[in-house]
C-alpha cells in the first residue's frame, strides 16, 4: 500500500453498477485508481451486455462479471461461488442496490398508496440485501475488510415523493448498524458503513418525482451551496475502504455539501 494508492493489493466486490452516470461506477473507478482488483455484477439480462461492455472497457478485458439477483438466494450463493474462484479473499464489498417499483405511492403521489406487495419488495432488495450480501462475503473477507452501502437523507426527514425508498433507506441504515455490531466482533473484523451522497445525476436517481429541483434547493440552502460529485463520493468511498477508517464502522457518512446540518 501507498499513499498514492490506498488500498493496492486489495480485492473489491461492486454491486450496482449500471451505466457509467450510476454512482458504484463513480467509486469503482477510485477504488481501481487507488490500486483495487476488482470484481463486479449486473442485474439480470437486460443490463448484462451494457455492463460487461463498461467494465471490460474502463478495468481491464480479464475484470469478472458475474449475474447477480439479490432477491434469489440461490443467485447470491452462485455469486459467492463465482467471486471465490477468481480470488482467495476480499477485502470490501459495495452495496449499491436499490429498488422500489413504480406503482402509485412509491415514487411519487400520496405515501398511503404503497401497495404492500411493492413495500415487502423494496424492502427486500433494498435493505435486506445488504444483510444476504454480508452474509455471503463475510467467509471470504478472511483479512477482515469493509463493506459500504449509499442512502439518502430521506432516511431521516421527509423529501416528498421519495415516500417508499426512503422507507427502504432508513431500513438500510440500520441493517448497517447492526451489521456493524454483528461483523465487527469478528476474529478479522468486518467493519460496515454507509455514504448518504446528496443528489446526483443518475438515470436511477431521475424516477423520482421533482427530483430536478433538489439540485436548486441544495445550492439554497447547504453551506457549500451545492451537493456532490462522482469523484467526492469516490473519494469518501476510497477512505471507508482504506486503513485509515480502521476505526469508522456503524456510521452514516453525509457527503452532501453539508446539507445535513441545516434546519432551515
Amino acid at each position: 500500500m501507498s499513499i498514492e494508492k490506498p488500498l493496492e493489493g486489495k480485492v473489491g466486490v461492486v454491486t450496482g453498477v449500471a451505466n457509467k452516470r450510476s454512482i458504484a461506477f463513480g467509486i469503482a473507478k477510485a477504488w481501481h485508481a487507488a490500486g483495487a482488483k476488482l470484481i463486479f455484477n449486473y442485474q439480470g439480462e437486460r443490463l448484462k451486455d451494457g455492463v460487461i461492455k463498461l467494465v471490460r472497457e474502463h478495468f481491464g478485458e480479464d475484470t469478472p462479471v458475474c449475474a447477480l439477483d439479490v432477491a434469489d438466494d440461490a443467485s447470491i450463493a452462485d455469486f459467492a461461488t463465482f467471486v471465490g474462484q477468481h480470488t482467495d479473499h476480499v477485502d470490501m464489498v459495495l452495496h449499491a442496490i436499490a429498488y422500489a417499483p413504480k406503482e402509485p405511492g412509491c415514487l411519487e403521489g400520496h405515501f398511503s398508496d404503497i401497495p404492500r406487495e411493492a413495500f415487502c419488495t423494496s424492502l427486500q432488495i433494498s435493505a435486506y440485501s445488504l444483510i444476504a450480501l454480508s452474509r455471503a462475503m463475510a467467509p471470504l473477507m478472511v483479512n477482515g475488510g469493509s463493506i459500504t452501502a449509499l442512502t439518502y437523507y430521506a432516511s431521516q426527514k421527509v423529501v416528498p415523493n421519495y415516500n417508499l425508498m426512503a422507507v427502504s433507506k432508513a431500513a438500510l441504515e440500520t441493517c448497517c448498524k447492526y451489521l456493524a455490531f454483528d461483523l465487527g466482533r469478528r476474529e478479522a473484523p468486518i467493519r460496515v458503513n454507509c455514504i448518504s451522497a446528496g443528489p446526483v445525476q443518475t438515470l436511477a436517481a431521475r424516477g423520482v418525482s421533482g427530483f430536478t429541483g433538489m439540485f436548486k434547493v441544495y445550492e439554497d440552502k447547504s453551506p457549500l451551496q451545492r451537493s456532490c460529485t462522482l469523484d467526492e463520493l469516490g473519494a469518501t468511498a476510497t477512505f471507508l475502504a482504506s486503513d485509515g477508517a480502521a476505526s469508522v464502522t456503524g456510521q452514516v457518512l453525509y457527503v452532501d455539501g453539508g446539507y445535513e446540518i441545516m434546519g432551515m
